[in-house]
């Protein structure tokens, strides 16, 4: 009896929790907490909101819990292995799926929401919020605002929010908040409670690196200077207003090898109806990033498949400078009615690229919504590749689909059966 207790003990949060990962003291409105993968961060989200929910015996609180996606906010936040449900030692709260909603045993309620669909924070008001991942919401300036405008109960609302950095403006603009108090967390705070080995084998692949020290020490990483692409022009370049694609390609670049560091690029993209699109310019349009990481070739192959299905794509196009025949023989094994196009590459991925970011720069590209992995390899991609060394997979992707919508016949190598 009394060794349980001791170890219950153990495991609060007030004994267990890093001074990092405790709300600070004095006057803020915003909690922000920026820490590389595995820090802490999620933990320090849960144990906080749990705090605040079940602290009074009968409470009138509401919650907001937002994440990227509807499925993240409840797998990470609330169901995770850090999520609300499984730190909640007391007050359990109970998950109303069908409500997308959290309800504690004491009367308050956190509701869950989408970075996907900002207006859905447009009615709804909030005495607390946790923001998860803030970097890589797909609508993230839309998304935040539409919270600000909600988060009016009480006699202190507040909001924490919880990412791993990136240089995306309205992650700046709430740095330089003089209502934000920013707290640093590295993976390394946090070594005790990852697996053995797990920190030094990143540390040996993505030590000194730009990705390394974004995502392990949790550093906020400006441009490069002589990167092709700029955040704040792909930033602007993010709508959801667009003409219906006319033509839709799904373009692959497969990994040249398996196992948990490869990945396969895989890009959606499409073009505007002409007559519909400003200008008669025929704007390209990336859909979707669907790269899968550590699949095999059958599982990425999977993966092409249904986002051909998904997008009732025209054609899928693919690099076949790695294994050509198998490219081939693996697309057409999970569907062999699947029209492919091969394309093989005869001149450098920089000299590839340059024209596709000249469209961008030309206005003639869009993104229906922000895809946070892609853009850190477009912001990152110099004369001599990404600073990380490795293949630029969804960028590869990117190109090829843009060069088959828009390049193909003006100059640039042509993409047969487009």
């Amino acid at each position: 009896m009394v060794c349980a207790h001791v170890h219950a003990i153990g495991r609060t949060w007030e004994l267990t929790g890093r001074e990092t990962q405790k709300p600070p003291e004095g006057v803020w409105r915003t909690w922000l907490l920026m820490g590389g993968r595995g820090s802490g961060k999620t933990r320090a989200g849960s144990e906080w909101v749990h705090a605040v929910a079940s602290a009074a015996p009968r409470s009138d609180l509401r919650i907001a819990l937002v994440a990227e996606t509807l499925g993240d906010a409840r797998e990470v936040m609330v169901d995770g292995a850090s999520g609300i449900c499984r730190i909640a030692r007391l007050d359990r709260p109970v998950f109303e799926a069908s409500r997308r909603r959290l309800v504690w045993p004491n009367g308050a309620v956190a509701q869950i929401f989408s970075s996907e669909d900002p207006e859905s924070l447009r009615g709804p008001q909030f005495h607390f919020a946790w923001c998860d991942e803030l970097a890589k919401w797909k609508h993230a300036q839309e998304t935040f605002d539409m919270l600000q405008f909600g988060l009016r109960l009480g006699n202190d609302p507040r909001q924490l929010v919880t990412t791993t950095p990136r240089p995306v403006p309205v992650l700046k603009r709430l740095i330089a908040d003089p209502g934000t108090h920013l707290v640093r967390m590295s993976t390394a705070a946090n070594e005790r409670n990852l697996a053995p080995g797990f920190l030094a084998v990143l540390e040996s692949r993505y030590g000194g690196t730009r990705l390394g020290r974004q995502e392990i020490a949790g550093e906020l990483i400006e441009d490069r200077a002589d990167a092709l692409w700029k955040r704040a022009d792909l930033e602007a370049c993010v709508t959801r207003a667009f003409a219906p694609p006319r033509r839709i390609v799904v373009a692959v670049d497969p990994p040249s090898g398996s196992g948990e560091a490869s990945c396969c690029g895989i890009v959606v993209a499409g073009i505007e109806d002409r007559d519909a699109a400003a200008g008669g310019l025929g704007r390209a349009v990336v859909l979707a990033d669907c790269s899968v990481e550590g699949a095999s070739p059958a599982g990425w192959a999977q993966a092409v498949r249904k986002a051909y299905a998904r997008f009732a794509a025209d054609r899928v196009v693919a690099e076949v400078n790695q294994g050509g025949d198998m490219v081939m023989a693996m697309l057409k094994s999970v569907d062999a009615g699947l029209p492919v196009t091969m394309v093989r590459a005869t001149r450098g991925k920089f000299s590839r690229a340059e024209p596709v970011a000249a469209l961008y720069e030309q206005g003639r590209v869009l993104h229906a919504g922000k895809f946070a992995a892609l853009e850190d390899q477009m912001c990152d991609f110099g004369p001599d590749g990404l600073s990380s060394g490795r293949s630029p997979d969804r960028l590869d992707a990117l190109v090829w689909a843009l060069t088959a919508l828009v390049l193909d016949g003006q100059g640039e190598p042509r993409v047969r059966g487009i």
